[in-house]
């Protein structure tokens, strides 16, 4: 049975590296996004194998178990995913205004024209 739960483990994990590893602003960081995402996939996988190393890795670091290694990397994680989703979403932002700007300007009547 613990061998159906790491396979199904591992599959998830691959699934949602993939579906993160689409799309990217530019090259470079495309690149570097792309190489972490396969770091943390490969950690994941291993990990789901061998759960003792991650609470060696943990012990390391001085956290008591492995579990709270991985609590620790996600919360991590999520102020990572909050900062990269405020930032898109204050370029975005930024960017419709000077489109709505834009088009006020081009559709505003022009002294001495009739409608």
């Amino acid at each position: 049975m613990l061998i159906i739960v790491q396979i199904v483990l591992v599959i998830a994990v691959m699934l949602v590296s993939l579906a993160l590893m689409r799309g990217g602003s530019n090259a470079r960081h495309l690149a570097v996004r792309r190489i972490l995402l396969m770091l943390f996939a490969a950690g994941a996988a291993l990990s789901v194998f061998f759960p003792d190393a991650l609470t060696h890795v943990a012990t390391f670091f001085g956290i008591g178990r492995g579990t709270d290694l991985v609590l620790y990397g996600s919360v991590v994680s999520l102020f990572v995913f909050m900062a990269t989703t405020y930032q898109r979403f204050r370029h975005s932002e930024t960017a419709l205004t000077k489109l709505s700007r834009r088009i006020a300007i081009d559709e505003a009547e022009k002294p001495g024209e009739l409608n």
